[in-house]
């Protein structure tokens, strides 16, 4: 009896062991599948992905990585329906709902009036649940509220919603609820507002080169561009003493990119980006990849411009706008 037991016990602990073996597996494939998204290395990433064996390669959060490296890749249909998959087995997870109501968002963008106008509504269920599910996750909170203070009602924006939003954001992220504030202000034509709503994220923020690039973006809008490129350097320095912020030296070479000014400044905020080893999905390495192949070209300088392509295609090679590129 003592042998049986003994037998029995062993093989409790083996099985328990092979599962906690097959748990740590799926977590490290995942988590190689999420560092090359971030590194912005999109074929890698599908291609881990694609050779992930049940139950990893088929979970919520395989289809949730999948639906972000496709929605880096603008493939926004794709990554709709990868990200209905992730809803549909994790329903559960705020991110997965933020995500799924973020490729909404894009393909309702891209859409006929009538499709744009239900997938808007979707986008907005999606963005709220998101938030009911994590009430502090201010990525939700910021997105549920850009979408109150641009959708038009008959959607289900407001302005009225998108100040409670704000007030939520306040307990959570005081530089993000400047921001909406600001376009809230923005939308009702209170320009003033907007700006000075913009420094106080700037200096309620702990990370405030992000804060600077919006500030930026905004003057750009404005067609203040010495104010614009003088934000850019501001938050260019920012960005310089802190090792969190590398998103916002891409965000402020968009901004100079849309103005068409300041090619060089635009060129060095990029190839500061791509120096650093905090890429992110936010800013994917073969996009900035693009863009410096664009300015190069545009200064002359056809070889650096057909290198930085073939770099971006190295890392994505179905990036439309990469393939689209004339050298």
């Amino acid at each position: 009896m003592r042998f049986l037991i003994a037998v029995l016990l062993g093989i409790a602990i083996a099985a328990s062991l092979s599962a906690e073996s097959a748990r740590a597996g799926m977590r490290d494939g995942l988590s190689q599948v999420n560092a090359a998204l971030q590194a912005g290395e999109a074929d890698k990433a599908l291609s881990l992905l694609s050779s992930l064996p049940p139950p990893e390669g088929s979970s919520a959060e395989a289809h949730n990585l999948r639906c972000r490296v496709l929605f880096t890749l603008e493939q926004f249909e794709a990554a709709k329906n990868e990200c209905e998959q992730a809803v549909s087995l994790d329903p559960q997870n705020s991110m997965n709902h933020l995500w799924l109501g973020r490729a909404m968002g894009e393909v309702a963008d891209r859409a006929n009036f009538l499709s744009a106008y239900n997938l808007a509504k979707r986008a907005r269920a999606e963005f709220e649940q998101a938030v009911q599910l994590d009430p502090r996750n201010a990525e939700a909170l910021a997105d549920l509220g850009e979408f109150y203070s641009s959708a038009p009602g008959v959607v289900g924006g407001g302005m009225d919603k998108a100040a409670n939003v704000a007030a939520q954001l306040d307990r959570v992220d005081p530089a993000r609820a400047h921001e909406l504030r600001a376009a809230i202000a923005r939308e009702n034509k209170d320009l003033p507002g907007a700006e000075r709503e913009l420094k106080l994220a700037v200096a309620a923020s702990a990370h405030p080169a992000f804060q600077w690039m919006r500030l930026a973006s905004f003057y750009r809008k404005a067609k203040r561009y010495a104010d614009m490129e003088s934000a850019v350097e501001s938050g260019f320095a920012a960005a310089q003493r802190d090792s969190h912020a590398a998103v916002a030296l891409f965000n402020g070479a968009s901004a100079l990119i849309k103005a068409n000014r300041n090619s060089a400044l635009a060129i060095k905020l990029l190839e500061a980006y791509l120096a650093l080893p905090t890429a992110t999905e936010e800013a994917p390495a073969f996009a900035a990849r693009v863009w410096l192949a664009q300015l190069k070209a545009q200064t002359g300088d056809t070889e650096g411009a057909r290198r930085e392509r073939e770099l971006a295609l190295a890392l994505a090679q179905e990036y439309k706008p990469a393939q689209d590129l004339k050298m």
